[in-house]
């Protein structure tokens, strides 16, 4: 099977992060455009089931009885023929070769499976206790169904898959729209430092409400294999720029340490991250993830920005620059009122940097101002 033939094998899974990266990895390698999937696909038209491990290691061999030991090159007609015995198939962890065909497996009889069905019990509790993702081929259901560390996931055709990922795509294209108006109006309430928690926790909840629905998508790209070419390139347009501008935002707001509290950038990064979509609707709960108290009162407190987001979209302004620009002024509003002359007391900003840092920074200030306004 040529390496172009198959995607990245799946391997083990380790803790509940582990858990979604396998499945994933698992979705990618029985994606369509696979051998893997051609094969699973010639077994379903051919009327005949299949139980199929994703790897091999010393756990799956001693839960092996009977069958044959074959290691041949893997190919979608020989899945298909050795389906046609009455067994099981192990592949190996590359996915490479067909190890064994015919084989029982014998998983522990203790393990909890919520599957009625002899084939997909059987699965269920292989995939729990060697770790590697199982693959069941139901002749009497017609469906191919996947089992990753006590995940189940059933293989959808790829018009079903699309037809959701299309109105998931009409949903990212809203919030990303909202997202640009609330963007644009902190922008605006940040020249004029009338900035408070509630606006920036509006920015917050719509970057990170977009950040749901795009993973959302890349799931249905990864299940759709080359079906989801255009899918991908219409997702990577749309969230462009939503990562940076959610870590500036952030840099720009979380709160200065203080002896009760203190939120470094990465740690209000993940709690942001952490936020379901019920908690994203909160307010409060946002500004909470931010660092901030996180009460109704709190949200109307005025807060002012550091200066790195406004930074940020001056052209050709190097991030160590940045930085030292908002080290040496505090805040954006001094940065606003600074001269060239000022800019140039900052290492690394010659005349001709701060001059286009100055003009940067009032061309900024008045499209924010008559998109506010106009």
């Amino acid at each position: 099977m040529a390496a172009n033939d198959r995607a990245a094998a799946p391997g083990k899974s380790g803790g509940s992060a582990g858990s979604d990266g396998l499945m994933r990895a698992s979705l990618s390698a029985v994606a369509p455009g696979t051998a893997l999937r051609d094969g699973l696909e010639r077994v379903l038209r051919g009327n005949t089931g299949g139980l199929i491990v994703l790897g091999s290691d010393r756990t799956v061999e001693t839960m092996c009885t009977g069958g044959f030991v074959l290691d041949v090159e893997f190919t979608a007609t020989r899945l298909r023929e050795l389906c046609k015995l009455d067994g099981g198939i192990v592949l190996s962890s590359d996915l490479s070769k067909i190890l064994r065909a015919g084989v029982q497996f014998v998983p522990d009889a203790t393990i909890p499976t919520e599957e009625t069905g002899t084939r997909h019990r059987t699965a269920d509790r292989v995939s729990k206790q060697v770790g590697f993702p199982v693959v069941s081929v139901s002749q009497s259901m017609r469906l191919i169904a996947l089992y990753v560390d006590g995940q189940r996931r059933v293989l959808e055709d790829s018009a079903a898959i699309l037809s959701r990922a299309n109105q998931a795509l009409a949903t990212l294209e809203r919030y990303k729209l909202r997202l640009d108006e609330v963007a644009g109006t902190l922008s605006a309430l940040e020249i004029e430092d009338l900035v408070t928690v509630r606006d920036v926790s509006a920015v917050s909840q719509r970057l990170e409400m977009v950040r749901l629905i795009a993973n959302e998508i890349a799931e249905y790209v990864v299940e759709l294999g080359t079906d989801g070419r255009l899918l991908a390139l219409q997702l990577e347009e749309l969230i462009a720029g939503v990562e940076p501008e959610r870590e500036l935002v952030v840099r720009d707001y979380v709160p200065e340490p203080t002896a009760k509290r203190s939120r470094t950038v990465d740690e209000a990064l993940a709690e942001l991250d952490k936020l379901s979509h019920a908690e994203l609707l909160e307010l409060p709960t946002v500004a909470r993830a931010l660092g901030y108290p996180g009460s109704p009162e709190t949200l109307d407190s005025a807060v002012s920005p550091r200066g790195f987001r406004l930074l940020a979209k001056v052209p050709r302004l190097p991030g160590a620059i940045i930085d030292r620009l908002v080290e040496h002024f505090g805040g954006l509003q001094k940065l606003l009122a600074a001269s060239v002359d000022d800019l140039q007391t900052v290492d690394g900003v010659g005349e001709a940097r701060a001059r286009s840092v100055r003009e940067g920074l009032s061309r900024l200030a008045e499209s924010s101002i008559l998109e506010r306004y106009v």
